[in-house]
C-alpha cells in the first residue's frame, strides 16, 4: 500500500471538501466575539453590583455563553452511538453500465466524495471501541444525481427477519431497564433470553460469537450493505445485488482477552487508530464488490434471497469488485460532522432500487423519523455535512433552523405562476423512477416460509472456521451465557444451538452448568472459505511494534531492523523506562516514545525485544517479562535481538512459531516482518 500524501492538503477537485469550506471558521489570531458579532472585552469575570455584589442580569455576554453551553447537548443515537468517521473518495474502476444507470458507476474513473462512519450498536457514546459488537458501516456518496447511502454493518446479515422485531432486539441488549446494566455488553439475560425465543437469530448469533465482533480496527473490518437491494439499468432491467467492501489490509481481530484489557488501557483504541494512520497518510482503503442475481434466478437458491438472515455465499454468486473507496482526510469537528451526519437506507439515485425485504422496508421509515428528533426538524438536510453537492429545488418550506432562503410567491405544484417550476424530470433527464415490480396477493400478517430455515446458514458458518475460530466462538458462548443468570436461558440457549452443531452445544452446556442438550443438528455439509479470517490478505503495512529498550543497546543492530520495519510500512514506537531518550552503547540517543506506564502491550502488533539497562533494573525487567508473557499468549509475533535473550529465559514465552532470534540470522529483519504480516500464531501453546 503506497504512502499517499498528508490528508492536510485539501482537494480542491472534492466538490464536497468545497462545499464545506464555506461553513468552516478558523479562530486563530482573530477577536473574540458574542454570536452576534459583538467584540468582546473581559471573558473571565460576569457584570457585578459592586466588586463583591450581585450578578447583574444584564450581561448579555454571561447569558448567551451560559445558555449555548446548556444546549450544546443533542440526544444520542438509540444505536450506534459511538462513532467515528472521515471524509474520502470513491473511483469505479470500470463501467457498470450493463447493470446500472446511476451516474457515478457510469464511467471507469469517476471519482466520487464519500463520507463514512463507523460505529458500535449497542453502547452509548461514551462506551469503550473493543466491545463485542456488531459494527456499523455507513457511507454517504456524495453523487451529482443526490446523495447515496450505503447503510450497513461489519456482518452480512442480521438478527431478525422483520422490521417488526427491531425494537425487541434493541430493547433485550440494551442495559436492562431495572439496574441499566450492563453497558455496551450482549452479556446479559434479556438479550440471551430474546435470542432463544427468537430463533431466526441463530445464524447472526453464530457471527455475533466469532472474531468478526472484535475487529482489530476500522481499516481491517469488512463492510456489508446487509439487503438485497436492485440494480436497474438504462433499459429498465433490473438484477437483485448485494454489496460488500472488502478492506486492502484483510479482515483481522483482536482476542477477547486482549479486546477487555484494551477497553480499559485505550478506549478510544479504534478511533484512535483510524485518526492518526490518516493523518500519517496510511489512508484507509476498501474495495467495493457487487454480488448480483438475475430476475429469472429469484428462487433457485435454498435460501430466500430477501431474508435478511442469510447471506449468498461467494462461492455460489461471485463477489465482482467494481472500484475502491480511500479515507483520506479526518473531520475538523466531530460534532459538526461526525454526530450531525444523518444517513438513510432511503438515501438513493437512479439506477439503484429497493426489494420487498421486509428488514429493509421497515428501515426506510425508521431512520428518517429518528433524525427528526435527534437532529431538531425536517430541516436537517441543510447541515453542512448532510448537503448534496448537486442543486436541489423543492416546494418544502420552513421548520426549525431553516438556512435556505426561498425567494418567490409560489411554493405549490402545479402552478401557472412559476411557469410550473420547479418541474418534475423524467427518467431521460435523470428523474427517478422506482422500478415497476408487478405485485400479487392479499394483505395479510404473516412470514414466507422461505424464511423459516434457521439453521442452515448458521451450520455453513460453522463449517467455514478453522479450528482456533471455532474454539474462540465457543470460548465466546461460554462468556456471553455464562453471565446469564437464569437457569433456564442458559438451558434454552444450548437447547437452540445444538441445531447448529451438537458437539459445540455439548461442550459449552458443560462450561455452563446445564443439561447436554437433545436435538439433531442442520444436515448442511457446505463450507464457505470466504468466510474464514484464515483465508484473509495478510500484509505487514501499518502494524504496529513496541521495542522495548534501555540504555547500552547495539546501535547497529537496532538501526538494522528499523530500516527493515521503515521499509515495509511497519508503524514502531520506542518503548523504555521514561521519557526523554535512552543511548546506545557508543552514546548514540535515541528518543523514547512512550513508557511502559503509558502503554500497554495489548495496544502493539508486535514486539521488538532489545533490552538493556535502566535505573530501575528490577522494574525494568519486570516490565519487559509482562510486555513478552501477554505479547506470548495473545498469539503475536515477537523477536528478539541478541541482548533480548535473558528477558526470553525469564518470560513465559518458548521457542516456536512466531518467535524470532537475531542471534546468527541475517536475515532477521525480513523474516520479523514476515511474521508481523501474519499477526497471530494460533498453533502456539501458551499454557
Amino acid at each position: 500500500m503506497d504512502k499517499p500524501l498528508s490528508n492536510q492538503k485539501r482537494n480542491i477537485e472534492d466538490s464536497k471538501d468545497r462545499q464545506l469550506e464555506q461553513f468552516r471558521v478558523n479562530n486563530d489570531g482573530k477577536k473574540l466575539t458574542t454570536n452576534q458579532g459583538v467584540r468582546i472585552s473581559n471573558d473571565e469575570e460576569s457584570l457585578k453590583a459592586g466588586i463583591r455584589g450581585p450578578t447583574i442580569m444584564e450581561d448579555f455576554h454571561l447569558r448567551e455563553k451560559i445558555t449555548h453551553f446548556d444546549h450544546e447537548r443533542i440526544p444520542e443515537r438509540v444505536v450506534h452511538a459511538r462513532g467515528y468517521a472521515a471524509h474520502g473518495e470513491f473511483e469505479l474502476y470500470e463501467s457498470m453500465e450493463e447493470f446500472t444507470k446511476a451516474g457515478f458507476l457510469q464511467k471507469a474513473g469517476t471519482k466520487t466524495p464519500v463520507f463514512t462512519r463507523f460505529s458500535n450498536v449497542v453502547g452509548s457514546l461514551g462506551s469503550a471501541d473493543t466491545v463485542r459488537d456488531v459494527r456499523g458501516f455507513a457511507v454517504k456518496f456524495y453523487t451529482q444525481e443526490g446523495n447515496y447511502d450505503l447503510v450497513g454493518n461489519n456482518i452480512p446479515i442480521f438478527f431478525i427477519q422483520d422490521a417488526m422485531k427491531f425494537p425487541d432486539l434493541i430493547h433485550a441488549v440494551k442495559p436492562e431497564p431495572n439496574n441499566d446494566m450492563p453497558q455496551a455488553a450482549s452479556a446479559h439475560d434479556t438479550f440471551w433470553d430474546f435470542v432463544a425465543n427468537n430463533q431466526e437469530s441463530a445464524h447472526m448469533i453464530m457471527w455475533h460469537m466469532s472474531d468478526r465482533t472484535i475487529p482489530k480496527n476500522f481499516r481491517m473490518m469488512e463492510g456489508f450493505g446487509v439487503h438485497t437491494f436492485r440494480f436497474v439499468n438504462a433499459e429498465g432491467v433490473a438484477r437483485f445485488v448485494k454489496f460488500h467492501w472488502k478492506p486492502i489490509l484483510g479482515v483481522h481481530s483482536l482476542v477477547w482477552d486482549e479486546a477487555q484489557k484494551i477497553a480499559g488501557k485505550d478506549p478510544d483504541y479504534q478511533r484512535r487508530d483510524l485518526w492518526e494512520m490518516i493523518e500519517k497518510g496510511f489512508f484507509a482503503e476498501y474495495e467495493l464488490g457487487v454480488q448480483m442475481i438475475e430476475q429469472a434466478d429469484e428462487f433457485k437458491f435454498t435460501f430466500d434471497i430477501l431474508d435478511a438472515t442469510k447471506l449468498w455465499p461467494e462461492e455460489i454468486v461471485p463477489v465482482k469488485i467494481i472500484g475502491k473507496m480511500t479515507l483520506n482526510r479526518n473531520v475538523d469537528n466531530v460534532f459538526a460532522e461526525t454526530e450531525q451526519v444523518a444517513f438513510h437506507p432511503g438515501n438513493i439515485v437512479p439506477g439503484i432500487d429497493f426489494t420487498n425485504d421486509p428488514l429493509l422496508q421497515g428501515r426506510l421509515f425508521s431512520y428518517i423519523d429518528t433524525q427528526l428528533l435527534r437532529l431538531g426538524g425536517p430541516n436537517f438536510t441543510e447541515i453542512p455535512i448532510n448537503r448534496a453537492v448537486c442543486p436541489f429545488h423543492n416546494n418544502q418550506r420552513n421548520g426549525f433552523s431553516r438556512q435556505t432562503i426561498n425567494m418567490g410567491q409560489v411554493s405549490y405544484h402545479k402552478n401557472s405562476l412559476a411557469n410550473n417550476t420547479p418541474s418534475t424530470s423524467t427518467a431521460k433527464e435523470g428523474g427517478f423512477v422506482h422500478y415497476e415490480e408487478k405485485v400479487e396477493g392479499r394483505i395479510i400478517q404473516a412470514r414466507s416460509p422461505s424464511f423459516n430455515d434457521h439453521f442452515s446458514q448458521a451450520r455453513l458458518f460453522w463449517n467455514s472456521m478453522s479450528g482456533p475460530e471455532r474454539q474462540h466462538i465457543i470460548d465466546a458462548f461460554t462468556f456471553e451465557v455464562g453471565k446469564v443468570n437464569s437457569l433456564s436461558v442458559r438451558q434454552q440457549v444450548v437447547d437452540m444451538f445444538v441445531h447448529v452443531d451438537e458437539t459445540m452445544a455439548k461442550i459449552i452446556a458443560d462450561n455452563l452448568g446445564v443439561n447436554r442438550p437433545i436435538g439433531v443438528q442442520s444436515e448442511e455439509t457446505a463450507s464457505s472459505p470466504a468466510l474464514s479470517q484464515k483465508n484473509t490478505i495478510k500484509v505487514p503495512q501499518t502494524l504496529k511494534v513496541a521495542v522495548l529498550i534501555g540504555n547500552g543497546f547495539d546501535l547497529d543492530e537496532v538501526e538494522a531492523v528499523i530500516k527493515t520495519l521503515r521499509r515495509f510500512g511497519v508503524q514502531y514506537s520506542i518503548v523504555a523506562q521514561r521519557l526523554g531518550v535512552i543511548k546506545s552503547e557508543e552514546g548514540h540517543k535515541v528518543k523514547v516514545n512512550e513508557t511502559f506506564l503509558t502503554t500497554a502491550p495489548v495496544l502493539f502488533d508486535s514486539l521488538y525485544v532489545v533490552g538493556g539497562k535502566a535505573d530501575n533494573q528490577a522494574k525494568f525487567n519486570s516490565d519487559m517479562t509482562y510486555f513478552i508473557n501477554e505479547a506470548f499468549k495473545h498469539f503475536k509475533p515477537i523477536g528478539f535481538a541478541a541482548s533480548g535473550i535473558p528477558f526470553f529465559d525469564a518470560s513465559n514465552a518458548n521457542v516456536g512459531p512466531g518467535i524470532l532470534f537475531a542471534t546468527g540470522n541475517p536475515e532477521f529483519g525480513n523474516e520479523f516482518v514476515k511474521a508481523i504480516a501474519q499477526q497471530r500464531f494460533w498453533d502456539r501453546n501458551i499454557y
